[in-house]
């Protein structure tokens, strides 16, 4: 706030009046909802279409395109006939009233209907403006810190979270006075979450050919040659024991190094790994510099493969420059021996096929892990050719990078998103 007055941290040009303040009772009317379970909705067709909690929860944003969006029905068209005074219209905002954690009380803002007629569901609110009120403008200001925080002292429940109707109609809702600063606000939103989108889609397209081509440029099961090939090679691969084509380098199971508050030397854990390097911004402890040189003597190196034995199995990731990080316990760092590329193997170890083979050693169950002595003498088949080796390996090393590029679009953008819902509302 700017001293006494009700106006925002951010707002577009050429607005200046203080925005409106009211309980929630004087600016919405509570509609009808239905109490029906998900076996009692049907995914194909119905009387009407039905906004479940869950999806509120979990698969719609703050904004709802009811035309675009596939949702389930209702089949009995004497139930629909109950609520036909509470079927909604475009504007209306449905709150999940119900949750497992302090999402509950997350909205969606009804959009597009289009006529087709729509009811809200099981442990929902749904509220009318009594106004109107810019499309956008409410999805993303009830789903806002600004709003929301004033929600988590009325939740009740342990395992179950829960809010209701007399508990949040005192809650204030801040608006400005102006439909056109509401909509520019509503527009904003709606524009930065298509963008959101569209990237994650192309995040999303860029995983799918790592997975397809991982299956097709490694050999099937009982095959000697992959499907896809680089131009002029045509040698079998052969198969190989990991040992003929790696040296364990650094091995820290059975470590358990102190942890420095003030340490600089990142621990990567399992949760790092997955894809190309591993993933700094997921790391949670570091080392000091005498820990780093005395408990954990041998160093990974750029170009390392890191592989996780324990937990979630056989995850890997390439080790870039950042040499003066160190490995958990749970964690086993492979060296490419002289006669192969080590972006190839690293590759060779994210194809499913390879994957599999480690779970196949797999022991236990409540904490799942393997031993290194054994997977070492788990075959592998193998280009010999080092330049394809290195051809396949530069391949998913540069579509590494480029997932690595679409992945920081997409959070660099809801980082946007996250620090103007802050920023933009009262």
């Amino acid at each position: 706030m700017d001293g006494h007055k009700n106006v925002p941290a951010i707002r577009f040009k050429g607005f200046t009046d203080d925005w409106e303040q009211r309980k929630l009772y004087d600016t919405f009317d509570f509609l009808q909802n239905n109490t029906l379970s998900r076996a009692n909705l049907n995914q194909e067709t119905g009387a009407a279409k039905n906004i479940h909690y869950g999806d509120v929860l979990i698969k719609y944003g703050e904004y709802l395109n009811v035309s675009e969006t596939s949702l389930p029905y209702i089949p009995s068209i004497q139930i629909v006939d109950k609520f036909k005074a509470s079927l909604l219209q475009d504007g209306d905002v449905i709150m999940a009233d119900t949750a497992e954690d302090e999402t509950v009380g997350k909205c969606t803002e009804i959009r597009s209907l289009q006529g087709a007629p729509t009811i809200s569901g099981l442990h929902t609110i749904p509220m009318r403006p009594k106004e109107k009120i810019a499309p956008g403008y409410l999805g993303y200001y009830l789903n806002s810190d600004a709003y929301h925080d004033q929600l988590l002292p009325l939740m009740q429940g342990i395992k179950v979270t829960s809010v209701s109707k007399g508990s949040i109609q005192n809650t204030l809702v801040s608006l400005p006075r102006e439909l056109t600063e509401q909509a520019s606000i509503g527009n904003f939103f709606i524009r930065l979450d298509n963008l959101i989108t569209l990237h994650q889609r192309k995040y999303d397209k860029l995983l799918n050919v790592k997975r397809a081509m991982l299956e097709k440029m490694f050999p099937q099961k009982g095959k000697k040659a992959p499907g896809i090939r680089f131009k002029g090679f045509t040698d079998d691969w052969k198969q190989q024991k990991l040992d003929d084509v790696v040296d364990k380098a650094v091995d820290n199971r059975g470590k358990t190094p102190p942890i420095s508050e003030n340490g600089t030397h990142p621990l990567i854990e399992v949760a790092s790994l997955g894809n190309g390097a591993p993933d700094y911004t997921k790391v949670t402890k570091y080392l000091d510099d005498e820990t780093f040189d005395s408990a954990l003597r041998d160093y990974i190196r750029e170009g390392d493969i890191l592989f996780s034995t324990v937990g979630s199995i056989g995850l890997v990731s390439l080790m870039d420059s950042k040499e003066e990080a160190a490995i958990a316990q749970n964690i086993v760092s492979f060296r490419a021996k002289e006669k192969y590329d080590s972006k190839f193997l690293f590759a060779m170890f994210s194809n499913k096929e390879n994957q599999d083979k480690a779970w196949r050693i797999v022991m236990g169950a409540v904490q799942p892990s393997i031993k290194v002595s054994q997977l070492i003498t788990v075959k592998y088949c193998v280009a010999e050719n080092i330049e394809e080796q290195r051809k396949i390996g530069d391949f998913f090393y540069n579509l590494d990078t480029l997932i690595t590029l679409q992945k920081r679009k997409v959070e660099k953008l809801k980082n946007i998103k996250k620090a103007m819902l802050e920023k933009i509302f009262v």
